[in-house]
């Protein structure tokens, strides 16, 4: 499990602070989903569950151990927003690769077969793909890592409404054996009783069922 106690983040760059003490618990089984608009925090909390930005306050947890930003770091995969903007490798099988000293062509299959791109030739340019092809090699690129945490900012942005249920379907199928949080600004896409819901408003994470009526729409 993966825990949060009072976490406080004021960016240099910012008159307030964005995150005030947040606090949160996430586990397998059921995705969760913390929505709000553009500038609300989201993804600054994504950088610091995944070790890549230091919060003023607050300290994070697996199980009852605490995590410093280097384990932090390798517990958890990240996929950002349009992470298809961020292809370094110049094939499909290269991107795969990246960060690996060695990778069995087993291991790359198995990835890609998880996300359904079990068929995709991996001699092609990730360019070339479809916005949810390359969605999911970014998915896959990740799961290559093994991650216990998987975040994902954003994940259904972008892509039209047939390839969003693919995407949600292939969320829900991950979270049976990883911790998985999305950060959205489509709240509506992940409505389901089956996911673990908050909303930041404000700097503070609150859980969706108690936000006041007038508050709930995003």
């Amino acid at each position: 499990m993966l825990k949060i106690k009072g976490l406080h983040y004021h960016p240099a760059t910012s008159n307030q602070p964005v995150l005030k003490k947040v606090s949160l618990q996430a586990s397998c089984g059921k995705p969760t989903i913390i929505a709000g608009p553009s500038g609300s925090g989201k993804t600054s909390l994504v950088e610091i569950i995944s070790g890549l930005v230091t919060p003023q306050k607050g300290t994070l947890f697996w199980g009852n151990k605490a995590l410093n930003s280097r384990q932090r770091r390798s517990r958890c995969g990240v996929v950002f927003q349009f992470p298809e903007r961020h292809f370094l490798g110049l094939t499909v099988g290269q991107e795969l690769r990246l960060g690996h000293r060695r990778l069995s062509s087993d291991n790359q299959f198995n990835a890609l077969k998880r996300v359904g791109l079990s068929r995709i030739d991996l001699r092609q340019a990730p360019e070339r793909l479809s916005g949810g092809e390359q969605r999911r090699l970014a998915i896959a690129v990740q799961l290559l890592r093994e991650p216990s945490v998987l975040l994902l900012d954003e994940p259904t942005a972008g892509l039209d409404w047939s390839v969003r249920n693919e995407i949600l379907d292939l969320l829900k199928e991950l979270s049976k054996d990883k911790i998985l949080i999305v950060v959205t600004h489509e709240p509506e896409l992940f409505r389901s009783s089956s996911n673990t819901s908050f909303e930041l408003f404000e700097g503070e994470l609150i859980p969706t069922s108690t936000l006041p009526k007038a508050k709930k729409a995003i």
